[in-house]
């Protein structure tokens, strides 16, 4: 007989397989992320009705199968929906964003409880406060860092020289994992050219994520600065572009 398992699970996203059946992926609490096909969900008015939707928190039934990578989902009970999120634009597109990028940064196996509480937080404080930049970049570094993916921030990669008065010019390379000094830079032609004041933004929200104590004042053209350059990282850890950060870059204007 097989093992039936049971977590709390986030619901990252779902396609159809064949004429009846998807194929969905859950972030667990207890088990990392699960790829499983739930049989007969496109049909079935009792066991999948409207919990296999991305923001979605449900509690997962499933077994693992040894003879498929596909787990087999037995049941999905609907716990909570962030149905705030689903009021403007805004907030849909940087929840499908924070969906997408933590799916594609998390991989079977990682240690979950930690990438299950930040995703569940962070659909949680967007769906209860405004969108912004500040919040999505402190979102996107902690969710780095949880992955084992954080950059180095705090000083050049190469040569290691910290951020002073009087060297003002970084760069960020996605190939180094982190920025470079003015000495350093010119190696890399693919790296993203950085003010003083959107590294320390970068580095400040690496260090405090959202949630702790008040947030400094940013200005615009600084934080604009760092959207050039999350996304960018994220995009060559994964190799392969977001689909979801077109639609976001939109929601700004």
């Amino acid at each position: 007989m097989p093992v039936i398992r049971s977590s709390p699970a986030i619901v990252l996203r779902s396609w159809a397989y064949g004429e009846s059946d998807k194929i969905v992926s859950f972030l667990t609490r207890d088990y990392g992320k699960i790829r499983g096909i739930a049989k007969g969900a496109k049909r079935s008015r009792k066991r999948f009705l409207n919990v296999l939707e991305p923001f979605t928190l449900v509690q997962l039934r499933f077994h693992q199968r040894s003879n498929s990578p596909l787990a087999f989902v037995h049941a999905c009970d609907w716990v909570y929906v962030f149905r705030g999120i689903t009021r403007t634009l805004a907030k849909i597109a940087h929840a499908s964003y924070l969906v997408e990028i933590t799916d594609e940064l998390t991989r079977d196996g990682d240690d979950s409880l930690s990438l299950f509480d930040h995703l569940r937080d962070g659909l949680r404080f967007l769906e209860e406060n405004e969108a912004s930049t500040e919040f999505l970049t402190a979102f996107e570094l902690t969710l780095l860092r949880l992955a084992g993916f954080q950059p180095t921030l705090e000083h050049c990669q190469r040569c290691g020289v910290r951020p002073s008065p009087g060297n003002g010019r970084w760069e960020f390379s996605p190939r180094d994992g982190g920025v470079l000094c003015r000495g350093c830079s010119g190696l890399r032609r693919e790296s993203v050219p950085l003010s003083t004041e959107a590294l320390d933004i970068l580095a400040h929200f690496q260090r405090h994520g959202w949630m702790h104590g008040e947030t400094p004042v940013f200005s615009p053209p600084a934080l604009r600065e760092t959207r050039a350059v999350v996304p960018l990282f994220i995009q060559y850890q994964i190799s392969k572009k977001l689909k979801s950060a077109a639609f976001l870059d939109g929601s700004f204007h």
